[in-house]
């Protein structure tokens, strides 16, 4: 039986050393607003108030500034048995973002609603070649966004497997990608071609912003989010922050060495996490069993086992056990209240589970494990995730180079 998150109430946060600042307060009153308005819609101003803390006068400014914006639109009006009657206010379904999430040989395109919907997707094929794969990914988008006439379109995001530096916006760290793809300029390509601003990030940290906006984690403040692909991603919240760190290269403990003789890793060194418990290291295992008849990709690995296959279940198996060995240091170094994983390895979620439970509550220096959860399908975690990045300017998580 899934376990279900129950989390504390909710507490706004002001950032303690800059409640003086005017802009800051004002920025973060429309935070929380707007993510009132995203978990109650449709709700009334009078609500919004009540709920918040805040006057009705602040309230009703806010209001009104993000249906200047598009946001937030106003909807029919409740009858009361007193008063004027309120009307109700929801965000504008009308509103639209382009998404892409990123990987080795494709990419996969969609346009969202702010509720999380899909209403288009399609899927491209990429190259070595940067230049034309993001050619490819504007022409995919720019059709996908002339299929869409009726919506408002606010922004791109894209999802990368790779750190993207805050500071430059591009690539400085893509072990699974073509050299050729760091530092060549991804967004400025994009926002040429789309005539939108373009925010991106490495994937586990869109998908952690991703379970923060649509997913059912807005009130634990304290998450892992671990993809599991072709390679190991993960991104950290933490005290409701999103840690980035230097040049955006925290959280790389998929490229963390846990043993210098192992596998040869993408990143150049020997033993690094992700040569244990990525799909690519399950189709080793497999292949070293049943080298006559390897399996050409994870999906197939993951059929072969459904199917009973013996060299299948035990490649699986081997994998789900250096998955939990690895989540040891993130149980050791950040503590976290849930673990979230995205990708492949929740296709085969209650297969390996307990493998993985096991291995982490063995690891544990005091208490309970933390919650282990898989995001569902991993792909559209990622796209949701590329969402949120363009929907974080207006929400109220923030990031932290700590």
């Amino acid at each position: 039986m899934k376990k279900t998150v129950r989390p504390p109430k909710r507490r706004f946060d002001l950032l303690q050393e800059d409640r003086a600042s005017s802009i800051l307060a004002r920025d973060i009153n429309r935070d929380i607003i707007l993510e009132l308005l995203r978990l109650r819609q449709p709700i009334a101003r009078v609500e919004l108030a009540e709920l918040s803390g805040m006057q009705r006068s602040t309230v009703s400014l806010i209001v009104e500034q993000l249906i200047e914006e598009k946001w937030v639109v106003e909807g029919a009006m409740v009858r009361t048995p007193r008063g004027r009657p309120p009307t109700m206010l929801s965000l504008n379904r009308d509103l639209a973002i382009l998404v892409a999430d990123v990987r080795p040989s494709q990419a996969t395109l969609a346009v969202i609603d702010l509720n999380g919907h899909f209403l288009l997707r399609e899927v491209v094929r990429l190259a070595s070649d940067p230049k034309v794969g993001v050619a490819r990914i504007a022409e995919g988008m720019l059709r996908l966004r002339s299929q869409h006439k009726q919506g408002t379109f606010e922004g791109a995001g894209v999802s990368l497997p790779g750190r993207v530096d805050p500071e430059t916006h591009q690539l400085i760290l893509a072990p699974n990608l073509n050299p050729k793809w760091i530092n060549y300029d991804i967004k400025a390509a994009l926002e040429r071609e789309l005539r939108l601003q373009v925010e991106m990030d490495n994937a586990a940290n869109a998908c952690v912003l991703s379970e923060l906006w649509f997913g059912g984690m807005q009130n634990v403040r304290n998450i892992v989010v671990v993809t599991i692909s072709e390679g190991v991603g993960t991104g950290v919240l933490t005290n409701g922050q999103l840690i980035t760190g230097r040049r955006g290269l925290a959280g790389e403990f998929g490229h963390i060495q846990i043993d210098p003789t192992g596998a040869l890793c993408s990143c150049g060194k020997r033993g690094c996490w992700e040569t244990f418990a990525s799909s690519r290291a399950a189709l080793r295992y497999h292949a070293e069993v049943l080298p006559k008849s390897p399996a050409p990709d994870i999906m197939d690995l993951m059929n072969r086992a459904d199917e009973g296959e013996p060299a299948a279940l035990q490649a699986i198996a081997r994998q789900a056990k250096y998955i939990g060995l690895g989540l040891r240091m993130i149980t050791a170094a950040l503590s976290p209240d849930a673990i979230v994983f995205a990708g492949d390895i929740t296709a085969c979620w209650p297969r390996v589970e307990s493998a993985i439970r096991e291995e982490v509550e063995e690891g544990m220096l005091a208490g309970s494990a933390p919650l282990l959860l898989p995001i569902g399908d991993g792909e559209t975690a990622r796209l949701r995730g590329a969402a949120a990045l363009v929907l974080q300017r207006h929400a109220g998580y923030h990031r932290s180079t700590a």
